[in-house]
């Protein structure tokens, strides 16, 4: 149930610099930035359960709750490779810092917010300020330890997100169900405050700064078409239902179009005056990755999606409490690791084949969820839930620990670095999009109030909706013979991840 990645596979030939920082402090820093991308993940996946509590509170719409969702994931894949870059630019250390602030300061004003407009600002702005915080920490790692240390910070690394991705629906129940000093659903958001604050303290004192020799330019133009592109295009989706799809909405899809082409135009041209675009154009000369970033933005629309349809159910559909909820849905992650070693270690080789069969489980973890939602309507339990969610969990994790390096297979080393940045920006716009799309099918069927028979009415939506998740899914499967033949992509430095910063986010 996705949020952030950053630099997914560290590029050998373009290692930052070590810095020499006392081996106390090395570790403390490590646990500084692990804390931030910790606070990141959880907040990806702690909203989730507690959207129809913030929804009745706030006397929002479903919009609303789509925003909540899909702007923190948008904002991110807007600004994910640009936070990037600004770090590389004006320090790492002052950036990561940057960050940390205004996304403490953001989770301040989703817990205030009173009107649902306040909440989607500061999901964006959530979003933007984790897009300047997580990309730093594989650059802190990188330059604050050993080669031979790389091994025992990612797995540290990998470590602390897996407890994110369980961790986020459990605290978001909890806190919702606990109604801690009648905070309802708004402590989940100011639990990051005290962490925030500590991971500020923290890293003034022990990380180190650092810079890139080479003095990157920031593509400001770029920036912004990307940002209008994206708005145009998501603003309709999301909207459009609650507002009857007037004429100009059209028009806005239209002009997302235009302003999709000018961006790549604008990217043409960059990287051909000095080599700083965005997104380089290089890396779509190879089929396997046109088709791979094709594939990802399919899978990731299905799996946030999957969980925002489930959630709505289960709460507004069966009456089910917030914690109830959260209790079934860490049937996912505990799939995602009970294959996930298996596809680490064994999928490299076999990259494809991986993809391929894992969609295919999902697919079938889904289409088993609807049969169960079609046939026990008001009667379903906990364990048909949590069955469908474990198999979709186990085929997450055969496809997801490789699936970028499987993308970036036939990208030269050279560009690995802005390959993978392409990918998990591609990543979080897939989320955003697939929780857009889905929003418009599941909430036009549900509408706003389905009456007496409103478990039957969700039961009907949702095995309508998720007919959507079966379908990329086995779309991705039989698009996974596209992607770069079974090979090893890259030698990447010892005990790197696949994708540290991706997998445990789905």
């Amino acid at each position: 149930m996705s949020s952030s990645t950053a630099e997914a596979v560290p590029d050998a030939t373009a290692v930052p610099p070590h810095t020499t920082v006392p081996s106390r402090l090395r570790w403390v820093a490590l646990a500084v930035v692990l804390l931030a991308a910790f606070l990141d993940n959880v907040d990806s996946t702690i909203v989730t359960v507690a959207l129809p509590a913030i929804q009745q509170d706030l006397h929002a719409d479903f919009a609303t709750a789509q925003w909540t969702l899909a702007g923190y994931a948008l904002a991110f894949a807007v600004f994910l490779i640009t936070g990037g870059r600004l770090g590389d630019i004006y320090g790492r250390k002052r950036l990561f810092i940057t960050g940390v602030v205004g996304f403490t300061l953001a989770s301040a004003v989703c817990g205030l917010a009173t009107t649902s407009g306040v909440l989607v600002g500061g999901r964006l702005l959530q979003g933007l300020m984790a897009a300047l915080m997580v990309p730093q920490v594989m650059s802190v790692i990188m330059t604050m330890f050993d080669q031979k240390e790389w091994v025992v910070a990612f797995s540290l690394m990998g470590a602390v997100l897996g407890l994110g991705g369980v961790s986020g629906p459990l605290l978001g129940g909890t806190l919702t169900d606990l109604d801690l000093f009648g905070l309802g659903w708004r402590s989940i958001f100011f639990v990051n405050i005290p962490f925030g604050i500590l991971a500020v303290a923290l890293a003034a004192w022990t990380m180190p700064e650092s810079k890139s020799d080479q003095s990157p330019r920031l593509d400001v133009i770029g920036v912004v078409l990307i940002t209008l592109a994206s708005l145009g295009l998501m603003y309709p989706l999301v909207q459009g239902r609650e507002e009857g799809w007037p004429g100009w909405m059209f028009a806005l899809f239209a002009a997302s179009v235009l302003l999709f082409a000018a961006f790549g135009v604008h990217q043409g041209r960059r990287h051909r005056r000095d080599g700083s675009a965005l997104v380089p154009p290089t890396l779509f000369s190879h089929r396997s990755f046109r088709a791979g970033v094709i594939v990802v933005m399919l899978a990731f629309s299905g799996i946030t999606s999957f969980f925002l349809v489930l959630t709505y159910h289960m709460q507004l559909g069966l009456g089910w409490s917030a914690l109830r909820t959260a209790l079934v849905t860490v049937a996912f992650p505990i799939g995602i690791m009970g294959t996930f070693q298996i596809a680490w270690r064994k999928g490299t080789a076999n990259g494809r084949a991986f993809v391929a069969i894992g969609t295919s489980v999902m697919a079938l973890g889904t289409f088993a969820m609807i049969a169960a939602v079609a046939t026990a309507g008001a009667g379903l339990e906990w364990y048909h839930v949590a069955g469908s969610e474990l198999v979709v969990g186990l085929g997450m994790g055969l496809c997801s620990p490789i699936l970028t390096n499987v993308v970036l297979g036939d990208v030269p080393p050279q560009d690995a670095g802005a390959g993978s940045g392409v990918v998990n920006a591609v990543i979080q716009f897939g989320t955003a999009a697939g929780i857009a799309i889905v929003g418009v099918i599941f909430f036009s069927l549900t509408g706003e109030d389905s009456g007496a028979d409103r478990a039957g009415a969700f039961s009907d939506a949702t095995a309508a909706t998720l007919w959507y998740n079966v379908a990329v899914f086995v779309l991705v499967a039989l698009l996974s013979p596209l992607l770069p033949a079974s090979k090893v992509p890259r030698e990447a430095p010892e005990g790197t991840a696949a994708d540290p910063l991706g997998p445990e986010h789905a």
